[in-house]
């Protein structure tokens, strides 16, 4: 994680979940305020998605405020934050928003079907919302190769 902190003295580290196994569960993340070249227009949304991970836990060893968390768990405890992660933390972005670390799997949940639950007025939704973070990277590329 030295791309995403460089300048810290200890670096936060992947540790492995509280719960001493393997966490596979579809949970909900609010993804908050950020920088992120994936996340940042999607500030706001409260969202479903599959977790599936033994070392899911970020290990944060700073104040909360040392760090951007553009997602955080919707609840702080277990089975809700299914990892024991430091201030909930789902993500972490690097300060010029390139660099983004999360455990949540947005690429197994893009599609509705992929949802454990996906809202019933929703049933014609091709894609599902997760999808504006690739279209976001896309488009970040596409800019920077013009």
């Amino acid at each position: 994680m030295e791309l995403v902190y460089p300048e810290h003295s200890i670096q936060p580290k992947m540790l492995h979940n509280e719960s001493g196994k393997f966490e596979s569960t579809f949970i909900n993340v609010d993804i908050l305020e950020n920088n992120s070249v994936m996340l940042e227009n999607m500030a706001g949304m409260k969202l479903g998605i599959w977790v599936a991970h033994g070392e899911g836990k970020f290990y944060l060893p700073f104040n909360e405020q040392q760090y951007i968390i553009p997602m955080k768990y919707s609840h702080d405890e277990y089975p809700a934050n299914p990892n024991g992660s430091h201030y909930s933390a789902a993500s972490l972005c690097s300060e010029d928003g390139r660099h983004l670390v999360m455990m949540p799997h947005l690429e197994r949940a893009f599609k509705p079907w992929h949802w454990a639950y996906y809202p019933a007025e929703r049933k014609m939704d091709e894609v599902a919302p997760w999808i504006q973070a690739f279209v976001n990277a896309r488009n970040w590329i596409a800019g920077k190769t013009k």
